[in-house]
């Protein structure tokens, strides 16, 4: 289904955000101390930012989804076995709930929605279904990091609960433009994906 400017309403509409957070993006967060960075996932916010003003501006939402390592005793995370082998710089305080590194990159701030989350898809044991829900919101557009993680699983759990799932092709990133190119073409079987462009011009059309 191709969307229009008609079909589109504004106040059913949210942005969805996956995991533009600071322990992921800013030097000093987590990923950024390890090295672990790409020019593309730095460019996100400042590319995204226009479309968030005008989804505000038209009474849409702005919904943020941040990924969390839950603390245990002492403060020790809960951190998942493949992770850390993937990632063995993460310790105590990364991605902790309620923490600067936890929370949504300062230039795209403030979300009307933040959910927590502890897995690649928002909706894995979160409450992200049922503040959507409660929220009116029928039509997302993702974006965030990273393309063939966080995205296309939200992607994916999105449309298999009936929501209507545009993929935002340039407002998504992974480590390498080969792995994003590849997860887009995949994403494009589940729901449509357009440019930053051009949903901007359907929420200019609102």
């Amino acid at each position: 289904m191709k969307h229009n400017a008609q079909k589109l309403n504004a106040e059913k509409t949210a942005i969805l955000i996956v995991d533009l957070q600071n322990d992921f993006l800013d030097p000093n967060g987590a990923y950024g101390r390890a090295g672990q960075t790409s020019s593309e996932i730095a460019a996100l916010p400042e590319r995204l930012l226009p479309l968030l003003n005008l989804v505000r501006k038209k009474g849409g939402w702005i919904v943020s989804t941040q990924f969390t390592l839950v603390p245990g005793k002492a403060g020790e995370p809960f951190i998942a076995s493949h992770l850390k082998k993937l990632r063995p710089f993460l310790k105590k305080g990364d991605f902790a709930p309620a923490s600067w590194g936890n929370s949504l990159v300062d230039k795209l701030q403030p979300a009307d929605i933040t959910v927590e989350k502890v897995a690649y898809s928002a909706f894995y044991q979160t409450r992200m279904e049922f503040a959507l829900s409660r929220a009116g919101i029928n039509t997302l557009f993702v974006c965030g990091i990273v393309t063939n993680g966080g995205v296309a699983s939200t992607v994916r759990d999105a449309h298999v609960r009936d929501f209507h799932t545009i993929t935002l092709e340039d407002g998504c990133a992974a480590f390498s433009p080969e792995t994003h190119d590849t997860a887009i073409k995949s994403l494009s079987t589940v729901g449509e994906v357009m440019s930053i462009a051009q949903a901007m011009k359907l929420f200019e059309a609102v």
